[in-house]
């Protein structure tokens, strides 16, 4: 196997993934968390396991 083999084999797969993806869950803008949140008052949500408690 060849380093371009190798490479196009993992692109390859990477697109056939987010095409996966993309096709059993498609994107929801109106329900998806805000990307930044910088100052806006909304509380952090998601899976970090060091959060303390309120």
């Amino acid at each position: 196997m060849t380093r371009r083999f190798t490479a196009a084999l993992a692109v390859a797969g990477l697109v056939l993934l987010v095409a996966f993806d993309q096709f059993f869950t498609p994107l929801n803008p109106y329900q998806a968390p805000a990307l930044f949140a910088l100052g806006s008052g909304q509380v952090a949500a998601g899976g970090f396991c060091g959060a303390l408690p309120k």
